[in-house]
């Protein structure tokens, strides 16, 4: 049995906002922008209310093709973020420091660093919350 994992989609109130920060900020470009028929399995998926409009945004990562992904639902009231936080996505990056200080520019709440030590390979990572209060947690490999 092959297991593989595709990608992981956010829920967000406004695509062009959050592509501010996964496209310009750390790097991902958009495959394509999908405006979602009614009968589009993410209403179900995500429990949509058929007088809401859903857009799908699928994003590439410089390694993988639509490995990351939003769905923009317009039409309702998205809920706030809840305590404690359900879930996180993290991901790699080069240039922690850098990429943190551009999140700060928009405002966004970053979380303090941790530095540890995993069978051998150091490591800093560093998350923030999203417009839409999602978590992303960034690492950096440490030389």
């Amino acid at each position: 049995m092959a297991l593989e994992y595709k990608r992981n989609t956010l829920v967000v109130a406004d695509y062009k906002k959050s592509l501010k920060i996964y496209c310009d900020i750390l790097g991902f470009s958009v495959n394509y922008i999908n405006i979602s028929a009614a009968d589009s399995y993410s209403y179900p998926v995500f429990n949509i209310p058929p007088e809401a409009t859903a857009t799908f945004v699928a994003l590439d990562s410089p390694t993988q093709e639509r490995t990351f992904a939003l769905t923009e639902i317009k039409g309702i009231k998205l809920p706030k973020k809840t305590e404690p936080r359900m879930s996180v996505s993290v991901i790699k990056v080069d240039d922690l420091k850098g990429i943190i200080a551009k999140i700060k520019t928009l405002g966004l709440e970053v979380l303090v660093p941790y530095e540890d030590n995993t069978d051998g390979i150091s490591y800093i990572e560093q998350g923030f919350v999203d417009f839409d209060g999602h978590l992303i947690l960034l690492y950096q490999v440490l030389e």
